[in-house]
């Protein structure tokens, strides 16, 4: 898969938990554990698509 089009499915992905988290974050009976795994996966993408963006400027 070309760098772009990954680059693309990552950010979707980003968004769609970063809905999903305030979803969660807007209902007090929502699991803490889920919250800060929605975190965690969210900060992960983050981190992946920062680290794309970066490689892909040196090229």
């Amino acid at each position: 898969m070309p760098v772009e089009s990954h680059l693309v499915e990552l950010e979707r992905k980003h968004h769609a938990l970063e809905t999903e988290l305030t979803i969660a974050l807007a209902h007090p009976s929502s699991d803490d554990l889920k919250i800060a795994e929605l975190k965690r996966k969210k900060l992960l993408l983050k981190d992946e698509i920062a680290r794309l963006k970066s490689t892909e400027r040196l090229h």
